[in-house]
Formats: structure tokens, sequence, C-alpha cells
């Protein structure tokens, strides 16, 4: 789907004619994170199953992470989960189905999850994951581990389809921003501005923050992959359009009213309502024309959510 802005006209196209709206000189910026085996699942000392999907960690790989723990209101601190018979975990404080679990394996973490981790597929697929999701639950370009899900809108992206676009000038960037719970937890305050983001991790480099400057610069458009490449772009802003490089947390929540710094085009997937990621997209498409869009998705079936369609605000 196509919806422009400014007009508020909508179209239906596929996703190959979505992209032939990116002009030469245009700069498609894109989420590189890939997607960990960080669903776990062991047995507690009294031999019921436990499932928790841990959260990658920032402040060291080792010892105490924090995890989202499957029926937490029924473990206590101090339980002993078992994942294999050389390790097992320790429950610490538990609230809200989050808690933290120091590991007793003896390397990193990541590669306890290498080895016996499950990829976290969405909920609504009722399957269990199979050993190729560890490579079609990523993007083509996916590259800098540390996400709890996939950067939705960047599937839609094939290699071929890639070099299609840059065989016509379109540039590509990247950035990092692994995605964690902030990204997916629902908005339950009666005021939105109560909504506490959960901080992510972030980084943008010089060869990024230059090619959005000589983009700019010759009157290219800057068209960003996704509510995360958005959320990463907009927190290294200088506030005038211009992208710092670095690393770091960033916690931005962005909702309506928003003035977009950076960003010229949002290719995105149709999100769940209540979420952070609905409420982005409606700040920089308007939210009486995402609505209407909403409403045309739904009349013509399209598939929503992580392996769902996408649209292209213009």
């Amino acid at each position: 789907m196509i919806l422009r802005r400014e007009t508020g006209v909508i179209e239906h196209q596929t996703f190959q004619d979505i992209t032939k709206h990116l002009r030469a000189g245009d700069l498609l910026v894109m989420n590189n994170t890939r997607v960990l085996p960080a669903r776990l699942i062991g047995k507690k000392e009294t031999g019921g199953r436990i499932e928790m999907l841990v959260i990658p960690s920032w402040n060291g790989t080792k010892g105490e992470w924090k995890a989202l723990i499957k029926g937490a209101g029924k473990v206590k601190r101090g339980a002993r989960i078992r994942f294999e018979p050389e390790f097992h975990g320790e429950i610490g404080d538990v609230k809200d189905g989050k808690g933290r679990v120091t590991f007793s394996y003896p390397g990193e973490v990541r590669e306890l999850l290498d080895k016996i981790g499950h990829i976290p597929l969405p909920p609504y697929i009722k399957r269990g994951d199979e050993p190729l999701d560890r490579e079609r639950y990523q993007t083509v370009f996916a590259e800098k581990d540390g996400s709890i899900a996939a950067p939705t809108a960047g599937l839609h992206f094939t290699r071929t389809l890639l070099q299609t676009l840059k065989d016509n000038g379109v540039r590509t960037t990247l950035i990092t921003l692994h995605i964690g719970t902030g990204t997916f937890t629902p908005v339950k305050a009666p005021d939105i501005e109560g909504h506490a983001m959960e901080a992510e991790w972030v980084e943008i480099s010089e060869e990024t923050a230059r090619e959005i400057k000589a983009t700019k610069a010759r009157g290219g458009r800057v068209v960003s992959v996704g509510t995360t490449t958005t959320r990463a772009l907009e927190s290294f802003s200088d506030g005038d359009g211009a992208v710092k490089s670095g690393k770091g947390m960033s916690s931005l929540f962005i909702y309506p009213p928003y003035r977009f710094r950076v960003i010229d085009g949002l290719v995105t997937n149709f999100h769940l309502p209540k979420s952070t990621l609905i409420m982005l997209v409606s700040a920089f498409a308007g939210k009486d024309v995402l609505m209407r869009a909403y409403q045309e998705a739904v009349l013509r079936k399209y598939r929503f959510y992580s392996y769902g369609d996408a649209m292209f605000i213009l």
C-alpha cells in the first residue's frame, strides 16, 4: 500500500511496485540487528516446565540477565531452573512477568543461547520454532546479534530487490537498534505521556551519519525501513535533520504530535492497536489518514503483523 501524507491518497500495489516510488538519490536506512535464539525452555526443581525469553544485556554478557518468564506468578525468588545437566539459572526478583536470572553457564550467555535457545517467533504463530527459523526470521541484511524480534519491515527486502534499487541509483545504509521489550510493550497508561518506554541499544556509524547528511544536501529523501530505524535516527538527531554517530540506550517514545527531524518516508508493516508502533506511524502519517488506510487494509484482507503486508508512507 502507498499512503501519501499530504493528499491522503491511498494506492494498492505490490511491494515491488511500491519500491518503484524510490528514485535515484534517495537513501534507504535499514536496521541490521539480528534476532537471538533467546527463548529458553527448562524445568523447575519440581519437574514442571518453564519458559523464558532472555532480554539481551548491554551492561556485560555474563551473570545476571533480565527475562520475561511465562507463568512467573508461580515462580519464587531463588528457584533453580535446569536447562541442561551441566547448567541452570537461578531466579531473582520477579514482578509483572519480568524477572532476573543468574546463569551458571561459565561462558557468555549468548553462547548458551546459541547452543540451546529457540528463536522467539511471534506468539500468534501457532507452532514451535524450526531450525530454518534461525535464518528465515531474519532480514537479509541482519549482521549484529541482539534482538528478541525481527525488524519486520526489513523482511520484505530480498537481495535481488536491493540490487535492483542500487542499479536504479537508490543508496542504502545501516543502523542498529536491538529490539527489546520497549518496542512491544503496549500502552496501558490512561495518559499517553505516562507510558515509560523501555530503553533499547542503538548504534549509528559515522558512515551512516555522513550518508544522511549527503543525501539531504543533494535533495534526496531519507526513507526509513521500519519504526525501529525511525526511533534510532530520531534519537540521534541534532534537531535540524542531521544525525550524530554514536552508541547508547534510547527510550524515545514517538506519538502525535511529533516533529520528525530526519525521515522523509517510511516503510512499515500494519501494527497492533495500543502499540507504540502504531502511535509512531500515526505521528508520521496523520491519525485520520492512517485509520482510513487500516480500514482499507481490513476490507482487502491484508495480512497484519510480523509476516504481514507493508505500507510505504510518502
